[in-house]
């Protein structure tokens, strides 16, 4: 007999090889006729894979992101299956599961698909979805697993199994594929109902580009036909709110091949709004004690193998810039956390001094893949918002609740009130992927969980996530069309003082060590923004947005009365401007409301009489007359109205 603990912590006894499904079962049908898969002692299973020692188990169903995740992976091993009969000869590289939806590399050979040929592949899984074909693990020797893709002549499964040890590999089998996988999967295919393929596009073997480009297919499927309509409409708002189309629209940013890929170019509406969030913050991070420092954009060699981003992000990185004097080699900044670290090691230190708060929107570079580049949110230059803390170990709760408090802050006055709070600790299945101790590790695990308990936040743990260097606790926003993005970051470090020996002279007049905290809460502006456009589709808070109203002449007779008004309202610091075109008024509020302007102030005879303004809200309509003082009033209330936090206008 083995103990099942469920996450409510109630313990129930199975003979060993029970399966989550049986448990379900055992629960009740209903629940049994939900269960995709479930998480056992930290790790998702096969909902019928046996369980034969002692576990924690929680079943997960399409509710939960595991269960999300097991739908749309066996969608992928799906999919392949169809496109394998349709086309037969073809050869598979890799078929996650993402975070909406799945894709698969595939090597098509001489046959070229097209978006016309999705329609028939969708039929043909849906077809092989009804047949109900059970997924079936199965464990292979590597002989074994080189031999079957041998025969099928697929170098790349046999380049996957190269790297993969003995008494590691596994096989899932579904109808006629049969594919090298880890799983998990679903029980079988009837849980999938609906289905989309999204696009082709094409994508390089193990995303090296000097290997083969293959064809990469996006798909998502769902339980119910009608919850894939609600996201295909979903789709279609996006598109709307794309950042790369308002950003073009807004005159935000643009990009030049001639300057480089990935490397954006602010334009100066975007330079402005991006210049007010960086005010904004600093007044926030000056009021809390952080002290600017500034530092170049590229960095000796050294630096970073002391740090040990060379090893981690070496890859990712530009090449080395190379200088007349033989052995010497410079690093565009990958990070800019080991620059802080020499800033603190410019001086001695007391514990009195500390903590020290640095802070620097330093602009850092890392060589992503072309086919990775996505408009400002995957770009090969990007600015950080970047924070260093160096504390003594008892004060970094109240530092890390400080950060806390900056971060809700930011995300009230841009109306991200729709959050996770992710706490992400290492992998202890892999513990190569870090460095450092595992003392301290488990010391700063411990510190940032006791925070999030005592600051009340719910945060969900994910294991594998931290950083190389240490854990972080992340929050995960969600927009306004149900999207997750992770911006602001906290993480708590031990390794990076190791490696730059830094230290400080204790009360006992002896030398310690300090801890580092790394923190971003917008994480980079460059992404930032982006979401931030897509998030308030372009209508950006009063307080943020580029101009805060325009001025419409009815005629060009009123141009001296809206010159005067512009004249008020910059001394009152509202951001506006006149729009002087011999065009109609109604042309005028048009095109005005294309462009997001938050108020729009008609002018004529009336107006210039009273000294008055004829007010339109973006969106709203006619507010009414207003006087000029009482339209600024309006103003600086609207700007103002955050309880107990003042922005930036």
């Amino acid at each position: 007999m083995i103990n099942i603990t469920l996450p409510d912590n109630s313990v129930h006894q199975y003979g060993a090889g029970i399966t989550a499904l049986e448990i379900a079962r055992n629960i009740s049908e209903g629940l049994a006729r939900n269960v995709l898969s479930a998480k056992v002692n930290g790790e998702i299973w096969d909902a019928t894979r046996p369980i034969t020692q002692d576990a924690k188990v929680q079943l997960l169903t399409w509710n939960d992101t595991g269960g999300k995740a097991t739908m749309w992976h066996s969608s992928a091993h799906l999919m392949a299956e169809a496109i394998e009969q349709l086309y037969p000869g073809v050869k598979f590289g890799i078929g996650p599961d993402i975070e909406n939806g799945f894709y698969y590399d595939i090597d098509t050979g001489e046959t070229m698909l097209t978006d016309a040929d999705l329609i028939e592949i969708e039929k043909r899984m849906l077809d092989l979805a009804r047949e109900k074909q059970q997924f079936e693990r199965v464990e292979v020797s590597k002989k074994e697993a080189l031999d079957y893709f041998g025969k099928k002549g697929d170098e790349y499964k046999l380049e996957l199994i190269d790297e993969l040890n003995d008494g590691e590999i596994t096989f899932y089998k579904s109808g006629t594929f049969t594919d090298l996988c880890r799983g998990p999967h679903l029980p079988d295919t009837s849980f999938i109902k609906s289905v989309k393929l999204l696009s082709i596009a094409g994508a390089y073997w193990r995303g090296d580009e000097k290997r083969k480009q293959l064809t990469r297919i996006y798909g998502i499927t769902f339980p119910k036909k009608k919850e894939l309509d609600e996201y295909l409409l979903l789709l279609e708002e996006a598109k709307k709110r794309d950042h790369r189309k308002l950003g073009k629209e807004l005159d935000l940013f643009t990009f030049s091949q001639k300057v480089g890929a990935g490397l954006p170019l602010w334009l100066p509406k975007g330079a402005q709004l991006r210049e007010r969030l960086e005010q904004y913050l600093k007044k926030v991070q000056k009021e809390a004690g952080y002290q600017p420092v500034i530092t170049p954009h590229i960095g000796n060699v050294n630096l970073y193998k002391t740090s040990g981003h060379y090893d981690k992000y070496g890859e990712d990185s530009f090449r080395p810039i190379t200088t007349p004097v033989a052995g010497e080699e410079f690093f565009l900044k990958p990070m800019n956390c080991p620059h802080h670290c020499e800033i603190f090691n410019a001086r001695p230190h007391s514990y009195k001094d500390l903590p020290i708060r640095y802070a620097e929107f330093g602009t850092v570079y890392r060589y992503e893949q072309s086919g990775e580049l996505h408009g400002l949110t995957r770009v090969r230059g990007f600015t950080q918002d970047d924070a260093h803390i160096f504390c003594t170990p008892d004060q970094i709760k109240t530092e890390f609740k400080s950060v806390i408090k900056i971060i809700m802050q930011i995300f009230k006055a841009l109306d991200f009130n729709d959050f996770i709070t992710q706490i992400s600790l290492r992998d202890p299945g892999n513990p190569e992927k870090y460095i450092g101790s595992d003392e301290n590790w488990e010391k700063a695990e411990r510190a940032i969980i006791e925070v999030a308990e005592e600051e009340g936040l719910d945060a969900i743990t994910e294991y594998g996530e931290a950083a190389f260097y240490g854990p972080k606790m992340d929050f995960m926003v969600k927009d306004a069309l149900g999207r997750k993005w992770q911006l602001g970051t906290i993480q708590v470090d031990y390794n990076l003082p190791e490696r730059f020996d830094l230290t400080y002279v204790g009360a006992d007049n002896e030398k310690h060590r300090p801890v580092m905290i790394h923190r971003a809460p917008f994480g980079s502006l460059e992404r930032f923004v982006a979401v931030l456009v897509e998030h308030c589709g372009g209508n950006f808070p009063l307080w943020l947005s580029p101009e805060q109203a325009i001025i419409l002449p009815i005629s060009e007779k009123y141009q001296n009365y809206a010159e005067k008004v512009l004249q008020f309202l910059n001394n009152s610091d509202i951001r506006a401007l006149i729009d002087d075109r011999n065009e109609k008024v109604s042309r005028k509020i048009r095109d005005a409301e294309v462009q997001k302007i938050p108020y729009m102030l008609i002018v004529g005879e009336k107006e210039e009489a009273g000294e008055q303004l004829s007010v339109r809200k973006h969106g709203q309509g006619d507010l009414g007359i207003f006087g000029l003082k009482q339209f600024a009033e309006m103003i600086e209330t609207e700007v103002t109205r955050l309880q107990g936090f003042e922005v930036y206008k």
